[in-house]
């Protein structure tokens, strides 16, 4: 037997004897990865500096501080998500009662990606124990500092039988693969994620897929533009840009285009300086492999600011451009790097017919003070989720389930979602034995057929 499928069945087996399903084990166990995650927050930050030159506040921001506050809202509620519901029955089933029942699925396995290592195998993970689970999980070994430091809180918290961190990213997911689970999650790119979903078709196991693409900010004609330009910077180039719900490119307005760009320049430069490679908040690429990737599309169209590399300090920076067209290598891919492109459009149905013609997108972003505006754009266009003058942000919302939809994605997590992800409702129907509606049995009257009639319409 080999390394995993003995570890499948040391998870099993510890699944079988009950132990997860306590609500009560389920919370200490979550109230003790805090108290670890907060004994080695310095830990974490200098492993995120190591792997992706990440600032002590943008690691805190997002990645550190985003996993703890999902503990607390997890844990706080825990107890009220997870007992039975009574819902109601219909009348010819008079005096029966209907329950929904919440049980964990078993065993799960979750493949976490490099841009947020911590947060993103931290939060599926939450909800996989909160909803009583087991679980393996790796994390892409672009990011060894970060996938040591993960390793060690895990160990300290989880029994190995009940969680199981496995370094090696995708040559350990592919191994892994072949052994059947009780569900998966996935965080990256589609491509990867296609393969999964065809390799858990063959054992019918289902998937959580968080995946990304280009996602759209739309600057309309009503937006506070300086409002909107101090929104988009931070938003696209935190984490360099390589953040799955980026601000991927920009739709203005052609009128306030010339406004706009100005306007980005300046905060570029007010949040990183004139030369941001010497500014202490503006992270780097994660490796020479991405570094090489995203500098290449800095050949399409022609660089409005920045476009300045140094290969050797895989800093990219911060870059917007124009003149850019979707049959650009730049627009063809999600571009996870700190380059923008502007495209302009003459009116918001322009601009929504833009988007709908391509794949959905994991987030939208829109900046308008026009309700109408809001609205239509709402309505009419299909993505994962996003901001209104705002982006990023929905992210770290509890109360906002967040996911994918169509090719960026499928399922979704955060809060209640991710319980509920890793959750089967059982449903339990309890008949009394004390009455009886006869005419449900054969020999079938034609009075039944006018009383089933009756009841079933």
């Amino acid at each position: 037997m080999s390394e995993y499928k003995e570890l499948l069945k040391s998870q099993r087996e510890y699944f079988a004897t009950g132990h997860t399903k306590d609500i009560e084990f389920r919370i200490d166990l979550l109230n003790i990865l805090k108290k670890n995650i907060e004994k080695y927050e310095d830990d974490i930050s200098d492993a995120l500096y190591k792997d992706l030159g990440k600032s002590k506040f943008e690691s805190y921001a997002t990645e550190i501080g985003i996993t703890l506050s999902e503990i607390s809202h997890i844990t706080d509620n825990l107890k009220k998500w997870a007992r039975p519901k009574k819902v109601k029955s219909p009348l010819f089933q008079f005096p029966a009662k209907s329950y929904i029942y919440k049980e964990p699925l078993g065993v799960a396995f979750i493949i976490s990606p490099w841009n947020y290592p911590f947060q993103l195998t931290l939060a599926p993970l939450i909800g996989a124990i909160a909803a009583g689970n087991c679980a393996i999980l790796t994390v892409s070994q672009k990011v060894p500092n970060t996938t040591e430091i993960l390793d060690k809180i895990i160990k300290e918290t989880f029994n190995e039988n009940h969680v199981k961190f496995i370094p090696g990213g995708s040559s350990v997911s592919k191994e892994l693969l072949e052994e059947e689970f009780d569900y998966i999650f996935f965080t990256g790119s589609v491509g990867v994620g296609k393969k999964i979903m065809e390799t858990a078709a063959k054992t019918l196991t289902p998937v959580t897929l968080e995946l990304g693409g280009k996602s759209p900010t739309i600057v309309d004609k009503h937006a506070d533009i300086d409002i909107a330009a101090e929104r988009i910077v931070w938003g696209k180039f935190l984490n360099s840009g390589q953040t799955c719900i980026a601000p991927d490119y920009v739709l203005v307005q052609s009128e306030l285009k010339e406004k706009l760009v100005e306007k980005l320049k300046y905060y570029i430069e007010k949040f990183y300086g004139e030369n941001p490679i010497e500014s202490n908040d503006y992270p780097r690429i994660v490796n020479e492999d991405h570094f090489n990737k995203v500098s290449k599309l800095l050949l399409n169209g022609n660089i409005l600011h920045g476009g300045s590399t140094d290969k050797l300090d895989l800093y990219i920076e911060p870059t917007i451009m124009d003149s850019v067209t979707w049959d650009d290598e730049i627009m063809k891919q999600e571009i996870f790097g700190p380059i923008l492109p502007i495209l302009t459009y003459e009116s918001i149905e322009d601009a929504i017919n833009t988007v709908n013609s391509h794949p959905k997108p994991l987030a939208l972003y829109l900046f308008t003070d026009n309700e109408d505006v809001e609205e239509k754009v709402i309505r009419e266009v299909s993505y994962g989720g996003g901001c209104v003058n705002d982006t990023v942000l929905h992210l770290s919302s509890a109360e906002l389930p967040f996911g994918g939809v169509g090719n960026s994605g499928m399922g979704n997590y955060h809060g209640k979602a991710s319980f509920d992800t890793f959750t089967h409702e059982k449903s339990v129907f309890k008949n009394s034995k004390s009455f009886d509606f006869n005419f449900r049995y054969p020999p079938y009257s034609k009075t039944a057929l006018k009383l089933i009639k009756k009841f079933l319409k």
